[in-house]
């Protein structure tokens, strides 16, 4: 339909315009039903449908509507397969419809910082490539159903302590090619009709009022057209953030900042014209929304299914000393109160009303001779010695144990931070007890973020199913008895313990700040360039069949920063069982002109093959696959040189490599003054030319004293000098006076 939103905000008061700005309660937008403004509901994601009806909270004290509970991000971040996040994007895009929901707030892409974060569970991965590609395709599935995403939390939220408040103090290229490249692609690609800004400071500003962040980033590079919305709760001062481009407040208010807007208008203090951008922003939304509003109906039982297929896809075998699949119809004792009542889902603002609940327990009935043993209490971290007799004698007197574990809710929520990597004591006690009695034990992991595992040597599977939505036990069932055949792979890596992460000492900072020393080094990209062991690396995933790559082929051997390389590969399963390969794709820098980590993730593609079968598979490359950011020339800069394209199994495991050369024609413009080092000069050719004359001199009186002053003074020793030496030291070592010292300058300057 076609309408004149400008000439809508034109016949809006300026109380209508300024009660736009924020929520009528925790999850309607106003209404100005003389002017066909019609009230919008948003409700929490991004997993499932949080609504909410009367009563409303955020935090998810009062219940919501009966919905279904997809895996979350933790989990489907591990199906590295873009169309399953879209079709599950899909679906909770046609509940929206369904239940006149015009926003679903997520998907949440922060980067998982620290194993602690008490949020990690709603979060995609350590991995900016990943966590925006997966982000992408669940924006384009819902959105195609004609309801707005909100994409969160912008920006540097990576922790629950003192997020309201808290700075994260974070370096400029740290931000752009690890926090913010997450949000980049889905924003630029898929557009979300809203982005939520987070509770923290950033550098000192809230990201609800910092300009930078909201319309220089945000709005003029990466062209973003919808509106920003607070998270609930977080603004700060209304008036600058609007002024920064924060257009939605929510909740509501109870009208005090719509009245500071007003005064804000009326003294002169705020101009009209920032307020009438705004409304105009938040009305396209809700029209679009408008135009597209469509009968659905919500078919939990279809949903339920796909859940049961995301999880599936998405759980990672990590380990298998030939004890998975069991048998079907042997002797298993199925222990651990989680084979029951699974933790599906974390706590907090994304908490769904599951209408069923599948366990595996419940699942694998009829599979095989299943015993079941609760082993342990959830109220409390306290050893039962008659739970754990009673899952001793059912594991002794079983061929196999499948021990489900994890982390109980009160172990990780949104709202606090963990304060450890640990399972509960009595669960690593149970199953250190089992493991004494029975060779062939299996552990299912139900968690939000990587655990420590001190029995990982003594048991002979593991399965991490992470919070895998409310059909997690039937896709459990089918993984272990072989109806369905592994393929998720790790989003994050899983450290020995939680001193070896690379926030460990910074995390979560005295309340009033917190440092991310640790900079663009985050998960992997530390671990692997400190070759310190780890317990799982990244991008690192078994299967019950075998997968061979052969016949790498780049499509050219040199190229342009402006060209696009394409990488095939051939893939053949050499097992005997169908099976999905992850086929990861890393570039690896090697013209040393800044420091980045050992390799980083730069594409991907997820390939079903039958026993025995090939496919080629392509990927594509472009700048930014190459570049790093360049605080000086504030933009993406890929370095002439060599760089290596590696296709690997894992972050650890490359299997293929294959060299290009990259040009570019952008310098970076070096500052010469006097403490200008010859290194930094001499890397640059125009300037090298000029000096090589300069320089020539310059040995001749470093290396002609005799035998003596030979042994002393090496030409290693002399290009190290020269390397570091600033140019004024050519005074004292070339005999420049102070006048040709400055017209030496002078000259480099004008090059």
């Amino acid at each position: 339909m076609e309408r004149n939103v400008k000439k809508i905000v034109s016949q809006m008061t300026l109380e209508e315009k300024a009660g736009m700005c924020s929520g009528k309660d925790f999850w309607h937008l106003k209404s100005v039903e003389r002017l066909g403004i019609p009230e919008v509901m948003v409700s929490d994601g991004p997993h499932g449908l949080r609504k909410q009806a009367e009563n409303a909270d955020h935090l998810g004290i009062n219940e919501s509507i009966k919905a279904v509970c997809f895996p979350t991000a933790c989990a489907t971040a591990c199906s590295f397969d873009r169309d399953l996040l879209e079709e599950m994007g899909s679906a909770l895009g046609k509940e929206c419809q369904a239940e006149n929901v015009s926003v679903l707030l997520g998907p949440a892409v922060n980067i998982k910082r620290s194993p602690l974060c008490g949020r990690n569970f709603e979060y995609f991965s350590e991995d900016p490539y990943l966590a925006g590609q997966m982000a992408k395709a669940h924006i384009q599935g819902v959105q195609k159903e004609g309801v707005g995403t909100s994409i969160k939390h912008f920006a540097a939220n990576n922790q629950e302590y003192h997020r309201m408040s808290a700075s994260s103090e974070v370096d400029e290229r740290t931000l752009r090619e690890i926090y913010l490249a997450a949000f980049e692609t889905p924003i630029k690609e898929a557009k979300p009709k809203t982005v939520m800004c987070s509770y923290n400071q950033i550098n000192g500003v809230f990201a609800s009022e910092d300009p930078w962040l909201l319309d220089e980033v945000l709005r003029k590079e990466w062209g973003y057209e919808g509106y920003v919305m607070s998270d609930w709760g977080a603004v700060n001062e209304r008036v600058p953030g609007l002024k920064a481009g924060l257009e939605l407040e929510m909740p509501a208010s109870g009208g005090e900042t719509d009245r500071q807007i007003v005064e804000a208008v009326k003294n002169g203090t705020l101009k009209e014209e920032i307020l009438d951008r705004a409304v105009e922003r938040i009305l396209n939304v809700i029209f679009d929304y408008v135009d597209h509003k469509k009968d659905e109906v919500f078919d939990m039982e279809k949903d339920h299914a796909l859940a049961e297929k995301v999880e599936t896809e998405s759980m990672v075998l990590l380990k298998n000393e030939g004890i998975l699949p069991l048998k079907k119809g042997s002797r298993v004792a199925f222990i651990g109160a989680f084979a029951k009542n699974p933790r599906y889902q974390g706590g907090g603002s994304s908490h769904i009303n599951s209408f069923r609940v599948t366990g595996a327990l419940e699942a694998a009935e009829g599979m095989a001779d299943i015993t079941y043993a609760e082993g342990y209490g959830l109220e409390k971290d306290e050893i039962d010695e008659a739970l754990v007799t009673e899952a001793v004698k059912a594991a002794k007197e079983a061929e196999a144990a499948v021990i489900f574990a994890g982390l109980p809710d009160a172990f990780e929520s949104e709202g606090y931070d963990r304060v450890h990597m640990k399972m509960p004591n009595c669960q690593n006690h149970l199953i250190q007890e089992v493991c004494n009695v029975q060779p062939n034990v299996v552990v299912v992991l139900h968690n939000g973020s990587p655990v420590e595992m001190p029995w990982a040597d003594e048991v002979k599977g593991i399965l991490e199913a992470y919070l895998g939505g409310q059909a997690v036990g039937a896709a459990e069932a089918k993984i272990l008895f072989g109806d369905a055949n592994p393929c998720g792979k790790l989003a994050e890596t899983i450290p020995y313990k939680l001193s070896d992460n690379p926030s460990y000492l910074n995390f979560p900072g005295d309340g009033e700040t917190v440092e991310y020393k640790e900079g663009i080094f985050v998960g992997y990209r530390y671990y692997d360039k400190k070759e310190m062991p780890v317990r799982y690396p990244f991008g690192y995933g078994l299967s019950y069949t075998e997968f061979a790559y052969s016949n790498l082929k780049l499509d050219k051997k040199s190229m342009k920063d402006t060209d696009t390389l394409t990488v095939s590969v051939d893939v053949s399963n050499t097992g005997n069982r169908e099976g999905k390969e992850i086929v990861q794709l890393y570039v690896a820098d090697q013209t040393g002109s800044a420091n980045r980590p050992v390799r980083e993730l730069k594409n991907f593609v997820k390939v079903s093959l039958a026993p025995g079968e090939t496919k080629t598979v392509q990927m594509e490359l472009n700048k930014r696959s190459f570049a790093w950011y360049n605080v000086k020339l504030h933009d993406w800069y890929a370095a002439s040189g060599t760089y290596e394209i590696q296709l690997g199994k894992s972050s650890r495991e490359i299997v293929l490599s294959d060299t290009v050369e990259v040009t570019t024609d952008v310098t970076v413009p070096v500052e010469i003054h006097k403490n200008t080092t010859v290194g930094q000069l001499m890397r640059d050719p125009k300037a090298a030319a000029f000096l090589q004359e300069t320089m020539g001199e310059m040995m001749k009186t470093l290396g002609g004293g005799g035998e003596a002053s030979t042994e002393a003074i090496s030409p290693e020793m002399i290009q190290g000098m020269l390397e570091s030496m600033p140019l004024r030291g050519l005074r004292s070592f070339a005999g420049l006076s102070e006048e040709g010292l400055n017209q030496l300058v002078e000259k480099l300057r004008s090059l």
